[in-house]
């Protein structure tokens, strides 16, 4: 199909034409200033022309060129948290200009509902189980920069694909998908194997332990099983030592020498790594260099937003991919001073009101450099708040407005339900709202689509373009079926029924919260994917989201006419879905996961391993 815009430009050059050549035709012997003046409308109909035609080709060739790619993701964001989705006790009115200048998506989906799958999917629009993103264990994220696991090399991330169209590409902030594989150097997992011409920002992910006294988050319960066996050992130790002296007990100084160095080393196989959390995981890299280690917080934020404005104004002639990939709103928290008490809504909500200010300075920059009607921007959330964390009574994870469940959930809503808004001036219509489902996993094929890439063919892509819907040429979601994973375990499906408008959403498996009826796993951190803190449902709970949203009212053979049919309906999109999958490498095995010091990035001579190379560069903002 023809581009309508140059058909309209034919049109007007072959109606000028005809005009003028019928004033050719009127030339005849006629007196110098009829002719003079027949010749001044002429040329002036030709230039009217010419201005017309030009302007319609300058229209349709920003249309057809690629334009910058912005993408803003931030981490643990509730999509109660920001004003456009109902919000009025924090203030993001940068967020909140992107839908009003654009499209504002009402049923945002995420793949999974922690960082490192999420994640995942939304790199390689599949589903990470696809990919063996998904934990079949109770690790369900990667724990260390120095584990072997992460995005495998055979993943083709839509950094990759842009990067072939010629898109300069860069990450700034968190990755989360892994570093190195078998060497400390060979950085396999790392963003620049995967497709980013530039990276800076944070191998791994923030964690209470990033910051000084703060409570350990990393493993705390495995740590403290750990240290009472350590205890006992250097306990019975002892023991056996004043025995054999005071004759208590007959045995060899050897034996317990043997006993005592074995406790010694087993202490220092385990303190070696969770006794020293912030200097393996807390750091920032450049590239392939370690330029913090330890980061120091107070500045991070300072050093994100600098870098972001320094790819933008390099590549500023384009076309560019930026991926902005907040380390907010993650606890710590750790917030800038200019921010601190001034959100209606305590340290979270000064963290959220300091990330909307990041997106306003980088929006800014666009409308500086005369970029802003040709980069096509969007914001969302790799998952849901999260409701556990909490220090005391103070609340530190999101809100996830209306929906049930939060961060950690495969199935609730509250898990995996976030924002998604997008704007591209004089592309798509401003104040728009489409409430029909779509998901992390369709931003891959959409900035393709937009880059002039082609999607691999030897592989299962589960994203959709998203241009159609965007654009309003398209009324309906492309997907059909959602299928929501809790790790490796399906815990509910999705089916759109377009017909009737219906969403159906069937949890085969439901987290057991704790305590009862509170709404999350408080007692647990977070919410276990199987064993027994899960309870299991034949006949599955059955919700029509277009009328229950916050899946309060389950429905019932009794209480819904088409129960039985949507459960079949749904039980053979499972197995269908299920003969697509293949296996392939855990990559969050309990062998993956664990700390390995031979791979751990150091800016030094391991285990001598602190630097800050950063020095003073954030004072300019």
């Amino acid at each position: 199909m023809g581009n309508p815009i140059t058909c309209v430009s034919l049109q007007y050059f072959s109606f000028f034409r005809l005009r003028i050549a019928a004033y050719q035709e009127m030339i005849v012997p006629l007196p110098c200033t009829a002719i003079a003046a027949i010749l001044f409308r002429r040329y002036l109909l030709m230039a009217l022309s010419s201005c017309l035609f030009w302007n319609m080709f300058g229209l349709t060739a920003a249309m057809d060129s690629k334009p910058n790619i912005l993408l803003f993701l931030a981490d643990d964001l509730g999509i109660g948290d920001i004003g456009c989705y109902g919000n009025d006790s924090i203030r993001t009115p940068n967020i909140d200009r992107l839908a009003r200048e654009g499209v504002k998506l009402t049923q945002h989906i995420a793949a999974a509902s922690l960082c490192t799958p999420s994640r995942a999917a939304f790199l390689t629009g599949r589903y990470p189980i696809r990919s063996g993103m998904a934990s079949s264990n109770r690790y369900r994220a990667l724990q260390w920069n120095a584990g072997s696991g992460g995005l495998p090399a055979n993943e083709t991330t839509f950094a990759r694909l842009l990067q072939q169209q010629g898109y300069t590409t860069g990450l700034i902030g968190k990755w989360h998908q892994g570093v190195n594989c078998e060497s400390f150097s060979d950085h396999c997992h790392h963003p620049l194997n995967h497709g980013f011409d530039y990276f800076y920002g944070m191998p791994f992910t923030l964690l209470n332990n990033c910051q000084e006294n703060k409570h350990p988050e990393l493993d705390v319960a495995l740590q403290a099983k750990l240290w009472l066996c350590s205890q006992i050992i250097i306990l019975a130790a002892v023991t056996l030592a004043a025995g054999k002296l005071i004759g208590l007990i007959s045995i060899r100084w050897k034996i317990i020498a043997c006993f005592t160095l074995g406790g010694g080393l087993f202490f220092i196989s385990w303190y070696s790594s969770y006794g020293f959390v912030q200097y393996w995981n807390c750091i920032l890299m450049r590239n392939h260099d370690v330029t913090e280690q330890p980061m120091r917080l107070e500045r991070t934020a300072s050093l994100m937003l600098k870098e972001a404005v320094s790819f933008i104004r390099r590549n500023r002639h384009g076309p560019f991919l930026l991926f902005v990939s907040f380390l907010h709103v993650h606890t710590p928290l750790f917030t800038m001073v200019k921010f601190l008490g001034k959100s209606r809504h305590g340290l979270y909500g000064d963290n959220v009101e300091e990330m909307d200010w990041m997106v306003g300075k980088i929006l800014d920059l666009l409308d500086k450099e005369g970029l802003k009607n040709h980069t096509f921007t969007y914001f969302a959330s790799d998952h849901g708040g999260h409701l556990e964390a909490r220090d005391r009574s103070a609340q530190l994870g999101g809100w996830n407005g209306i929906y049930k469940g939060g961060k950690g959930m495969g199935g609730w809503e509250g898990g995996i339900r976030v924002p998604g808004v997008f704007r591209w001036p004089g592309v798509l219509p401003a104040g728009t709202v489409i409430d029909e489902p779509t998901s992390l996993m369709d931003i891959y094929p959409t900035v393709v689509h937009l880059a002039g890439g082609i999607l691999p063919q030897d592989r299962v892509i589960d994203g959709r373009n998203l241009v159609p819907l965007l654009r309003g040429r398209a009324q309906k979601s492309e997907h059909e079926f959602l299928f929501h994973y809790c790790g490796s375990y399906l815990h509910a499906v999705r089916w759109h029924q377009k017909d009737s408008g219906a969403i159906w959403k069937a949890h085969y498996v439901t987290p057991v919260f704790h305590p009862p009826g509170a709404g999350a796993c408080y007692g647990k951190g977070i919410c276990p994917c199987f064993g027994e803190g899960v309870t299991h449902h034949d006949p599955p709970l059955l919700f029509d989201l277009s009328r229950d949203p916050s899946e309060t009212k389950p429905l019932s053979a009794d209480t819904e006419p088409l129960f039985d049919t949507v459960i079949r309906k749904i039980g053979r999109a499972i197995e269908e879905h299920r003969r697509t999958l293949s296996p392939v490498p855990e990559q969050l095995s309990l062998y993956n996961v664990v700390w390995k010091p031979w791979l751990q990035p150091c800016c030094g001579t391991f285990p001598f391993c602190w630097c800050d190379k950063e020095g003073d560069s954030t004072q300019s903002l």
